[in-house]
């Protein structure tokens, strides 16, 4: 069995960590305030703060699931840039297996709809999103081998903007047609942990993944069919000017790699989130 360390068990990580921990592994969780999770050794530890982190030794898988939990450029870079390398420097030492670290779809900045796997040129359009290439930079100049997944909107219970937007009937954009991409958040903690079964067993893994659904789907159709769904009116579709982010995720290597879905589409996704039967909607 392999001993981990999973530096951010927020919602993705917890449910990362309940799933090592059942399949028998030792699993270490660091968190910034205390917290508890049966089978995993919990740690209080601050990425921007290096003198908190005191990780066990012989490790051999990290994951680094970091949230800057506000918004903003300078939040990003102190907590994925300069967190991740107070991270790196702290595990000095040690001989792992390899790294993975959870990044965004947001670093591909393409506006035209177009479909983008893992080998499309990343070019982040925002600031927060170039920043998260500088990090994933870190990792892949460290000492250890490292695997980035970047994830597309994720959403789940608790992780209910598309509903609110619905609620509050805010407008969107229907043309030109504006694409998204989401993955459940049950998705992505049973991708990480795919993906580590998989280095466990001596697969090759890829330097990066894609981490979404199979249903690439126009904002406008995805509020439609949840407003349906809730018995409440469309929001009204504008027509905008182009711009921002607007691109099609391909999720190809996961699925060849042998990823299945739980959730494959937004409409499985949200049924469970809210409760619904397989025949409601």
């Amino acid at each position: 069995m392999a001993k981990v360390l999973i530096v951010g068990c927020g919602d993705v990580g917890s449910r990362l960590a309940a799933t090592l921990a059942g399949a028998g592994h030792e699993v270490h969780g660091v968190r910034r305030s205390a917290f508890t999770l049966p089978g995993v050794t919990a740690l209080c530890g601050d990425v921007s703060q290096p003198a908190s982190l005191n990780f066990p030794s012989g490790l051999d898988y990290v994951f680094i699931i970091l949230s800057p939990g506000e918004p903003g450029v300078d939040a990003y870079r102190r907590v994925y840039l300069e967190g991740t390398r107070h991270v790196l420097q702290a595990l000095a030492g040690q001989a792992l297996r390899r790294i993975f670290w959870v990044s965004s779809s947001s670093v591909y900045g393409q506006e035209d709809g177009s479909w983008v796997d893992e080998d499309s040129p990343a070019e982040p359009a925002t600031a927060t999103a170039r920043v998260l290439l500088e990090a994933e930079a870190l990792l892949a100049n460290s000492a250890w081998p490292s695997t980035v997944v970047r994830f597309a909107g994720i959403y789940g219970p608790g992780r209910l903007r598309l509903l609110r937007w619905v609620e509050a009937g805010r407008p969107v954009q229907a043309e030109p047609l504006l694409w998204t991409n989401r993955i459940h958040v049950e998705d992505c903690a049973g991708l990480l942990f795919f993906l580590f079964v998989q280095d466990v067993s001596g697969s090759p893994l890829a330097s990066r993944y894609i981490g979404t659904d199979s249903e690439p789907v126009p904002q406008h159709e995805v509020l439609g069919w949840l407003a349906d769904a809730q018995a409440l009116p469309h929001v009204a579709g504008e027509i905008r000017p182009g711009g921002g982010s607007n691109k099609r995720l391909s999720n190809r290597r996961i699925l060849a790699l042998g990823y299945r879905l739980r959730f494959p589409g937004y409409k499985e996704g949200y049924r469970a989130v809210m409760g619904m039967s397989e025949k409601t909607g």
